[in-house]
């Protein structure tokens, strides 16, 4: 099992010496990767706080890949519909490169309408916008000069270098609906589950690898499965149902964005799950 952090792009974490310390120490204690999440300009009324801090995923990440050398970076998960993929490719290709081949990308259709909004995106294109969107980017880590779609046109361009992970860095596909399942079973090289129990981590890596053999065929290579378990403090019997289900990464997300609530899933993590191989 892989073990993850999410909390460096938010609260009280986004100190520039509090994100630096942390992430070097998650680094040392051995977990595996550090996320962060995207999302830019919320409403009151959000899941999340408008009002908490919070930093630009793609930013943090190139600062992490700074101050660190080893963990892995994710993204969890790029609203896809906001970003406008011509520059996006070269941002993701620059992080590649930055951080010596540690990106991990997830991409999602998003779910904020009024986020998407502030970026001209509707919820009836926000689907279409996705698949065309990574079908820019990828083109382009291919070296592609033309695309001619319904959102995106370009002629005669192309971007160099590519990123050091080849073909291109891991693309992990989020959401739990069916049409997010296709899409990663057709197109990614993972998916990330957000606060689901070993028994629904279970259900979803079985619809996953359904729709993965009927899209791609039977040896088409099983999808790397990162889920966040609905409570940080995972056990190693929690870790071993994860594992048993088909989850290959857990990445663990503090219940309070504060610095006391981050370390404390640190600390869980490194006495009872990395110093033991759970």
């Amino acid at each position: 099992m892989k073990y993850a952090l999410y909390a460096l792009h938010r609260g009280a974490n986004v100190q520039p010496d509090r994100l630096a310390g942390t992430a070097r120490r998650v680094e040392d204690l051995g977990f595996e990767s550090l996320w962060v999440g995207d999302h830019i300009a919320l409403p009151d009324d959000a899941p999340d706080s408008s009002t908490e801090p919070r930093l630009e995923a793609l930013t943090v990440l190139t600062y992490l890949a700074a101050v660190t050398e080893r963990v892995r970076l994710g993204v969890g998960v790029l609203v896809l519909p906001q970003r406008q993929p011509v520059l996006l490719a070269k941002q993701l290709t620059s992080l590649d490169v930055l951080s010596g081949g540690r990106l991990v990308v997830g991409i999602g259709v998003g779910y904020v309408e009024a986020e998407l909004a502030a970026f001209g995106v509707g919820r009836a294109d926000r689907a279409a916008m996705t698949d065309e969107h990574l079908d820019v980017v990828l083109g382009l880590w291919r070296h592609d000069r033309d695309h001619d779609g319904r959102f995106v046109s370009l002629h005669g361009v192309v971007q160099h270098p590519g990123p050091v992970q080849r073909p291109h860095p891991p693309i992990v596909v989020g959401g739990h609906v069916r049409a997010a399942i296709e899409r990663a079973a057709r197109v990614g090289d993972g998916w990330f589950g957000w606060e689901l129990t070993p028994d629904q981590a279970g259900e979803a890596v079985a619809r996953l690898d359904e729709a993965r053999r009927r899209l791609r065929g039977a040896d088409a290579p099983r999808l790397e499965i990162t889920i966040t378990p609905p409570d940080p403090f995972v056990t190693p019997d929690d870790a071993r149902r994860y594992a048993e289900a088909g989850v290959d990464r857990l990445v663990l997300v503090p219940g309070e964005m504060t610095a006391a609530g981050t370390d404390a899933v640190i600390d869980h993590a490194a006495a009872h799950l990395l110093r033991h191989g759970a």
